[in-house]
C-alpha cells in the first residue's frame, strides 16, 4: 500500500505544475504596462506600473495611485498601456474612466480592438491559507516588458490602510492606522515590489482574478522595497473591482 500511495504522489505533481504554467500563459496576454508616452524624450515610453483588461477587453484595471503618480510626474502626456512581449512592447493610448481613490482603484478604457481578458472571480470565497499567484512588472522594462509571476497565500483578511502620495509602502505609523480603517484587505505571504502595484492576485489553477496587489510592508526606507523585501504584500479584494466596473458600465 506505501508503495502504491508513493507512486499516486509521484504521477499527480507534474499534472499540478503543468496547470499552474498552463494558466500563467493564458493570464499574461491580458497584464498590461501602464505608463504614458512622449516622442521627444529618451526612452519614448515612461513605464509606472502593471495592470490587467477585463469585462469586453476594453477595460483595464490598476491602483489608483499608480495612475496619481503617472498623471502628477507627466502632465499633459499621452497615458496608456504597453502590451506585446520584450523589446517588442507596443504603447496603446488609453482613456482615464474612473479612479477611486477610497479602494486605491483606477479603470481605463482603450478604444479599438479588444485584448484578451481575465475573470473576476467571487473575493467574498476567499479564504485565510489560500493559494494565489500575481503576475507583473515589478522592476520595471528596463530590459523590456517581461512578466514576473509569484506564488502567494492569503495569510490573513485585515484591515487595510492606503499608501502614501509618494511611495507604496507601510511603515510603523501606517500600521498604527489599521483600527481606523474602513474595509479588509488579502495579506500575502509573498515578496512584491514597486513595479507590482496594479497585478492581478489569481487563482492558480483557474486563473480566476481575486484581488489587485496594492502596496508591500517596508521595513525601513522605501528602497528597502528591492534591497531588503519583508515577503509581506497586500491586495484589494475584487468586489471594489466590480463595483468600479458597473458604475462605469
Amino acid at each position: 500500500m506505501k508503495t502504491l500511495l508513493l507512486c499516486l504522489c509521484f504521477m499527480l505533481t507534474p499534472a499540478h505544475a503543468d496547470t499552474l504554467e498552463q494558466v500563467i500563459a493564458r493570464v499574461k496576454p491580458a497584464i498590461v504596462g501602464i505608463g504614458s508616452l512622449q516622442p521627444t524624450r529618451a526612452p519614448a515610453i515612461s513605464f509606472i506600473g502593471t495592470g490587467f483588461v477585463t469585462g469586453d477587453g476594453l477595460s483595464v484595471l490598476t491602483c489608483a495611485h499608480v495612475m496619481q503618480k503617472l498623471l502628477d510626474a507627466n502632465p499633459g502626456e499621452q497615458i496608456g498601456i504597453l502590451t506585446g512581449h520584450g523589446d517588442s512592447a507596443r504603447f496603446r493610448p488609453a482613456k482615464v474612466q474612473a479612479i477611486d481613490m477610497e479602494h486605491d482603484l483606477a479603470l481605463l478604457r482603450l478604444a479599438g480592438e479588444p485584448l484578451p481578458a481575465l475573470q473576476l472571480g467571487d473575493a467574498g470565497s476567499v479564504r485565510e491559507g489560500q493559494a494565489m499567484a500575481f503576475t507583473g512588472f515589478p522592476l520595471g522594462i528596463l530590459l523590456g516588458l517581461h512578466h514576473v509571476t509569484h506564488r502567494a497565500t492569503v495569510s490573513a483578511l485585515t484591515p487595510v490602510v492606503m499608501p502614501s502620495e509618494n511611495a507604496q509602502r507601510l511603515d510603523a505609523r501606517r500600521l498604527a492606522q489599521l483600527q481606523k480603517s474602513p474595509y479588509t484587505v488579502f495579506q500575502l505571504d509573498a515578496t512584491a515590489y514597486p513595479g507590482s502595484s496594479g497585478s492581478p492576485l489569481y487563482d492558480p489553477e483557474t486563473g480566476l482574478v481575486y484581488g489587485i496587489v496594492n502596496m508591500v510592508y517596508i521595513k525601513g526606507l522605501k528602497e528597502s522595497a528591492i534591497s531588503t523585501p519583508s515577503g509581506i504584500s497586500y491586495a484589494i479584494p475584487g468586489l471594489h473591482m466590480q463595483a468600479l466596473l458597473l458604475k462605469n458600465q
